[in-house]
C-alpha cells in the first residue's frame, strides 16, 4: 500500500520589488497560473519618486515546497529586483483596507453602528437605509467584521488586498 505524504498548507505574504514596466504583472500572474497556484490577494504600488520601481505584495498559500518554488521562480523573472517572504523573514505588519456596505433599519442599524465603533470602522457614507464603513486592519479583523455584518444586512464588500512590511528600521 502506497502512502502519499501531504505537506500542510501555509499562508505566505511575499513582497516583490520590480521595474515598473508594462507586462510585469501579467508575467507574475502567468507564473502562478501556469503552475496552478492561487493568488489570494495582490496589490501593486509605485514606490519611487521617478516611477521606475513598484512593489507587488502577493498573498498565497501552499505547502512549504510550493512556496519555495514560487519564490525561486519569481526571482528568475528579469525585471524582478528582490523577493521577500515576509512570513519567513521575521515579525511583520500587514494591513488591508475594506469598504463594507450595510443596509438596515431600527435595531439592526443601531447594532451595526455600535459594532463598527468597537472595530474602529468609520462610516464614510450614510443614507437613511445604509452605511458604508471604512475599516483598516489585519485581514482576520476584516473577515470577522464582515461576518458580523452579514447578520445585520451586509450588502457589498470591497477590499484592497494586503500590504505588508518587516518590523524594525531596516528595509526588507
Amino acid at each position: 500500500m502506497m502512502h502519499i505524504k501531504h505537506e500542510a498548507e501555509e499562508r505566505h505574504v511575499l513582497t516583490v520589488t520590480v521595474d515598473n514596466e508594462a507586462g510585469i504583472l501579467a508575467k507574475i500572474a502567468g507564473l502562478f497560473t501556469a503552475r496552478g497556484y492561487n493568488i489570494d490577494s495582490l496589490t501593486v504600488a509605485d514606490i519611487t519618486e521617478n516611477h521606475a520601481v513598484s512593489r507587488i505584495t502577493i498573498v498565497t498559500h501552499g505547502p512549504p515546497s510550493q512556496i519555495d518554488q514560487i519564490h525561486a521562480q519569481l526571482e528568475r523573472l528579469v525585471p524582478v529586483h528582490k523577493v521577500v517572504d515576509l512570513t519567513e523573514a521575521g515579525p511583520y505588519v500587514q494591513r488591508e483596507l475594506a469598504l463594507i456596505k450595510v443596509a438596515g433599519a431600527g435595531e439592526k442599524r443601531v447594532e451595526a453602528l455600535r459594532i463598527a465603533d468597537v472595530f474602529r470602522a468609520k462610516p464614510v457614507d450614510t443614507t437613511t437605509e445604509s452605511f458604508i464603513f471604512e475599516l483598516t486592519g489585519a485581514p482576520d479583523k476584516i473577515d470577522t467584521f464582515v461576518a458580523i455584518m452579514r447578520e445585520l444586512g451586509l450588502v457589498e464588500v470591497g477590499r484592497t488586498g494586503v500590504v505588508g512590511m518587516i518590523r524594525g528600521a531596516e528595509e526588507a
